[in-house]
């Protein structure tokens, strides 16, 4: 961002995301101050530029969070959106180096560059960078990476951060001792959480109504969401876990084998990360 000149002694600008001054003038060296100069702090302008920070932020948050959901559900996200959305570098931050798929399923690569027409630049696991011009692009689930081993050892030499989970985001596969006609799981139930569990649950972006924590997911054409009971005693802010179990919105309770891969996942993280507990049996590296 530019700076802009405050009188004959200091210009402004947005440096990290927060308000910062340099003096000007002949002698100034250019470098930003340590500190915001009395004199500016209540000025018009650098409040100005403080609101415009808190929006930034505000921004940047809201596209993490839509990538993030395009990833949790898989979603083919048509390829113009993209291009469109690129240029913004709150957008192209969280869309960078994400694994996607293009019209060959097979073909996993990192996401480095979309032109303004839509095409697609990404680095396949032979290292070549590749341009294709699929219609739609998929930000894949890791439950639906086959190569997930082979794409986090090369993520690894080339350095590469995500800022959405998706490599490295924890999954759970469904044990092979599920019954046929359960609809529970019964593993966090009478657990002891000793802070407010609707508060660490809206912390972690998960949907809280009457005494369900929840979290969705689009999955075989269909939305099915998990759903985690909890009892809270308000007296003494603990909580105690019940049972997880999973229905397709505005349908029917789904029996454990009917589940699929990603909201089985997505729900087991979700009790997981409710119970505090690192690691459950069925975790995959």
């Amino acid at each position: 961002m530019a700076w802009l000149p405050m009188g004959d002694s200091y210009e402004i600008s947005l440096v990290d995301g927060k308000v910062a001054a340099r003096s000007s003038g002949p002698r100034a060296t250019g470098r930003p101050l340590k500190i915001l100069p009395k004199a500016l702090r209540d000025d018009p302008e650098v409040d100005r530029l403080r609101q415009l920070a808190q929006w930034l932020d505000r921004h940047a948050a809201e596209c993490l969070a839509r990538v993030d959901a395009w990833v949790v559900s898989s979603l083919p996200v048509p390829t113009g959106l993209l291009a469109r959305v690129w240029p913004d570098p709150a957008w192209r931050d969280a869309l960078r180096d994400l694994v996607v798929l293009g019209d060959d399923p097979a073909e996993p690569g990192f996401l480095r560059d979309v032109t303004d027409t839509g095409d697609l630049r990404v680095v396949n696991l032979d290292g070549e960078t590749v341009r294709s011009s699929p219609a739609t692009a998929t930000l894949p689930h890791p439950v639906r990476l086959p190569d997930l081993a082979d794409l986090r050892g090369f993520a690894e030499e080339l350095e590469i951060t995500q800022r959405i989970e998706q490599l490295y985001r924890g999954t759970w596969g469904r044990p092979d001792n599920v019954r046929e006609r359960d609809t529970t799981i019964t593993d966090f139930q009478g657990a002891t959480v000793p802070n407010r569990l609707a508060a660490r649950a809206a912390t972690l972006g998960y949907r809280v109504s009457g005494s369900q924590v929840t979290c969705r997911v689009w999955e075989d054409g269909r939305t099915v969401e998990a759903a985690m009971w909890f009892d809270e005693d308000y007296w003494d802010s603990e909580a105690t876990l019940g049972t997880l179990s999973w229905s397709v919105v505005d349908g029917p309770t789904l029996r454990l084998t009917e589940v699929g891969p990603v909201a089985w996942s997505e729900g087991m993280r979700m009790a997981t990360a409710l119970s505090g507990a690192a690691t459950r049996a069925g975790e995959k590296a």
